[in-house]
Protein backbone atom coordinates (compact mmCIF):
# COMPACT_ATOMS: atom_id res chain seq x y z
CA UNK A 1 0.00 0.00 0.00
CA UNK A 2 1.11 3.05 -1.29
CA UNK A 3 1.54 6.36 1.32
CA UNK A 4 -1.80 8.07 1.77
CA UNK A 5 -0.47 11.25 0.81
CA UNK A 6 0.10 10.78 -2.69
CA UNK A 7 -1.62 10.60 -5.93
CA UNK A 8 -1.19 9.83 -9.57
CA UNK A 9 -0.69 12.86 -12.47
CA UNK A 10 -0.41 12.88 -15.89
CA UNK A 11 3.51 14.17 -16.72
CA UNK A 12 4.14 14.17 -20.45
CA UNK A 13 3.39 11.58 -23.41
CA UNK A 14 7.03 9.97 -23.14
CA UNK A 15 6.92 9.33 -19.05
CA UNK A 16 2.98 9.38 -19.05
CA UNK A 17 1.84 8.79 -15.53
CA UNK A 18 3.55 9.23 -12.27
CA UNK A 19 3.30 9.55 -8.38
CA UNK A 20 3.26 12.72 -6.42
CA UNK A 21 3.59 13.58 -2.87
CA UNK A 22 0.17 15.95 -1.72
CA UNK A 23 1.79 16.65 1.40
CA UNK A 24 5.57 17.22 2.42
CA UNK A 25 7.17 13.25 3.40
CA UNK A 26 9.92 13.40 5.48
CA UNK A 27 12.85 11.25 5.39
CA UNK A 28 12.55 8.57 6.92
CA UNK A 29 9.21 7.95 6.48
CA UNK A 30 7.69 4.45 5.01
CA UNK A 31 6.22 5.42 1.76
CA UNK A 32 5.18 1.67 1.06
CA UNK A 33 4.38 -1.51 2.13
CA UNK A 34 3.48 -4.78 0.67
CA UNK A 35 0.23 -5.53 2.23
CA UNK A 36 -2.75 -8.13 1.62
CA UNK A 37 -3.68 -7.18 -1.38
CA UNK A 38 -0.67 -7.17 -3.65
CA UNK A 39 -0.76 -10.48 -5.68
CA UNK A 40 2.01 -12.32 -5.73
CA UNK A 41 3.03 -14.88 -9.00
CA UNK A 42 5.38 -17.08 -9.41
CA UNK A 43 7.32 -17.48 -12.54
CA UNK A 44 5.35 -20.58 -13.77
CA UNK A 45 1.91 -18.64 -12.72
CA UNK A 46 3.51 -16.09 -15.20
CA UNK A 47 4.23 -18.20 -18.01
CA UNK A 48 1.08 -19.92 -18.01
CA UNK A 49 -1.13 -16.64 -18.18
CA UNK A 50 -2.00 -15.56 -21.80
CA UNK A 51 0.50 -12.90 -23.26
CA UNK A 52 -1.96 -9.89 -22.48
CA UNK A 53 -1.53 -10.50 -18.97
CA UNK A 54 1.95 -11.33 -19.26
CA UNK A 55 2.78 -8.13 -20.85
CA UNK A 56 0.74 -6.09 -18.00
CA UNK A 57 2.78 -8.13 -15.24
CA UNK A 58 5.99 -7.52 -17.16
CA UNK A 59 5.10 -3.93 -17.30
CA UNK A 60 3.92 -3.41 -13.88
CA UNK A 61 6.04 -5.95 -11.29
CA UNK A 62 8.64 -6.42 -9.74
CA UNK A 63 10.01 -9.28 -9.31
CA UNK A 64 11.22 -10.43 -4.83
CA UNK A 65 14.09 -12.05 -3.09
CA UNK A 66 12.39 -15.63 -4.41
CA UNK A 67 11.84 -14.74 -8.22
CA UNK A 68 8.18 -14.50 -7.63
CA UNK A 69 6.25 -11.77 -9.60
CA UNK A 70 4.71 -9.20 -7.24
CA UNK A 71 1.63 -7.16 -8.73
CA UNK A 72 0.69 -3.85 -6.77
CA UNK A 73 -2.85 -3.35 -6.82
CA UNK A 74 -2.89 0.12 -5.90
CA UNK A 75 -0.98 3.82 -7.87
CA UNK A 76 2.16 2.04 -6.44
CA UNK A 77 2.74 0.70 -9.79
CA UNK A 78 2.77 4.40 -11.27
CA UNK A 79 6.16 5.05 -9.57
CA UNK A 80 8.80 5.54 -11.90
CA UNK A 81 12.79 5.34 -12.35
CA UNK A 82 14.88 7.43 -10.99
CA UNK A 83 18.85 6.81 -10.98
CA UNK A 84 18.51 9.49 -7.80
CA UNK A 85 15.41 7.78 -6.38
CA UNK A 86 13.47 9.94 -3.44
CA UNK A 87 12.61 5.84 -2.45
CA UNK A 88 14.53 3.02 -1.87
CA UNK A 89 13.27 -0.89 -0.73
CA UNK A 90 14.48 -2.49 2.32
CA UNK A 91 14.99 -5.78 2.92
CA UNK A 92 11.52 -5.54 5.41
CA UNK A 93 8.57 -5.74 3.06
CA UNK A 94 8.24 -1.57 3.02
CA UNK A 95 10.06 0.95 1.44
CA UNK A 96 11.80 4.39 3.02
CA UNK A 97 11.83 7.97 1.91
CA UNK A 98 15.91 8.64 1.85
CA UNK A 99 15.29 12.51 1.32
CA UNK A 100 12.59 14.88 2.11
CA UNK A 101 9.90 14.27 -0.53
CA UNK A 102 7.88 18.38 -1.03
CA UNK A 103 4.56 18.49 -1.84
CA UNK A 104 4.32 18.49 -5.44
CA UNK A 105 7.48 16.38 -6.12
CA UNK A 106 7.47 12.55 -7.68
CA UNK A 107 7.93 9.42 -5.53
CA UNK A 108 10.35 7.74 -7.74
CA UNK A 109 12.31 4.08 -7.24
CA UNK A 110 15.44 3.10 -9.20
CA UNK A 111 14.37 0.16 -10.90
CA UNK A 112 17.56 -1.62 -10.34
CA UNK A 113 16.55 -3.14 -7.17
CA UNK A 114 13.56 -4.66 -8.48
CA UNK A 115 15.06 -8.00 -9.97
CA UNK A 116 14.34 -7.04 -13.63
CA UNK A 117 14.54 -9.72 -16.24
CA UNK A 118 15.96 -7.84 -19.25
CA UNK A 119 18.17 -4.74 -19.30
CA UNK A 120 16.46 -1.20 -20.61
CA UNK A 121 17.94 2.41 -20.93
CA UNK A 122 16.58 5.21 -19.34
CA UNK A 123 16.29 8.83 -19.96
CA UNK A 124 19.31 10.80 -18.92
CA UNK A 125 19.22 12.31 -15.53
CA UNK A 126 21.21 15.28 -14.74
CA UNK A 127 24.20 14.55 -12.15
CA UNK A 128 23.98 10.63 -13.10
CA UNK A 129 26.46 8.93 -15.13
CA UNK A 130 24.26 5.70 -15.68
CA UNK A 131 21.40 5.48 -18.68
CA UNK A 132 20.81 1.90 -18.34
CA UNK A 133 19.24 -0.26 -16.02
CA UNK A 134 20.65 -4.24 -15.70
CA UNK A 135 19.27 -7.16 -13.90
CA UNK A 136 22.33 -7.07 -11.19
CA UNK A 137 22.22 -3.46 -10.37
CA UNK A 138 21.02 -4.27 -7.19
CA UNK A 139 24.46 -5.91 -6.68
CA UNK A 140 26.56 -3.14 -8.36
CA UNK A 141 24.59 -0.48 -6.36
CA UNK A 142 23.85 -1.77 -3.26
CA UNK A 143 26.40 -0.10 -1.35
CA UNK A 144 25.44 3.35 -2.24
CA UNK A 145 21.44 2.57 -1.21
CA UNK A 146 22.65 0.90 1.91
CA UNK A 147 24.06 3.84 3.28
CA UNK A 148 21.15 6.08 1.90
CA UNK A 149 18.59 3.67 3.87
CA UNK A 150 21.39 3.55 6.95
CA UNK A 151 20.74 7.41 7.09
CA UNK A 152 16.99 7.17 6.57
CA UNK A 153 16.08 4.91 8.88
CA UNK A 154 17.43 7.38 11.67
CA UNK A 155 14.74 9.01 11.77
CA UNK A 156 11.95 6.27 10.97
CA UNK A 157 10.78 6.47 14.47
CA UNK A 158 11.07 10.72 14.63
CA UNK A 159 8.30 10.53 11.73
CA UNK A 160 4.64 10.18 11.56
CA UNK A 161 4.05 6.67 10.14
CA UNK A 162 0.49 6.39 8.60
CA UNK A 163 1.20 2.95 6.93
CA UNK A 164 3.32 1.23 10.46
CA UNK A 165 -0.06 -0.33 11.00
CA UNK A 166 0.58 -2.83 7.89
CA UNK A 167 4.02 -3.82 8.89
CA UNK A 168 4.71 -7.04 10.51
CA UNK A 169 5.12 -7.10 14.20
CA UNK A 170 8.93 -8.77 13.34
CA UNK A 171 9.87 -6.08 10.83
CA UNK A 172 9.02 -2.89 13.07
CA UNK A 173 10.54 -4.27 16.10
CA UNK A 174 13.78 -4.58 13.50
CA UNK A 175 13.09 -1.10 12.35
CA UNK A 176 12.97 0.36 15.94
CA UNK A 177 15.87 -1.51 16.42
CA UNK A 178 17.82 0.35 13.52
CA UNK A 179 16.21 3.58 13.91
CA UNK A 180 17.96 3.63 17.87
CA UNK A 181 21.00 2.54 16.90
CA UNK A 182 20.76 -1.25 18.62
CA UNK A 183 21.38 -2.94 15.10
CA UNK A 184 22.53 -2.25 11.72
CA UNK A 185 20.10 -2.57 8.71
CA UNK A 186 20.64 -6.24 6.74
CA UNK A 187 22.06 -4.84 3.47
CA UNK A 188 19.45 -4.30 0.46
CA UNK A 189 21.56 -7.29 -1.05
CA UNK A 190 19.19 -9.28 0.83
CA UNK A 191 16.48 -8.36 -2.20
CA UNK A 192 18.71 -9.73 -4.60
CA UNK A 193 17.30 -12.28 -6.71
CA UNK A 194 20.03 -14.18 -9.11
CA UNK A 195 18.24 -15.86 -11.53
CA UNK A 196 15.01 -17.86 -12.95
CA UNK A 197 13.10 -19.48 -10.75
CA UNK A 198 12.38 -23.01 -11.25
CA UNK A 199 8.96 -24.94 -10.92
Amino acid sequence: MLHPHTEVRFINEQIGRGVFATQPIPKGTVVWVQDRFDRVFTETEVRALEPVYQEILETYCFRDRQGRWVFCWDNTRFVNHSFLPTCILTPYGFELAVTDIAAGQQLTNDYGFFNIIEPFDCLPEFGCERNRVLPDDLMRHADRWDTQLAEAFGFFDKVPQPLAGLISKEHMETALRIARGERAADSIRICYFPGQEEG
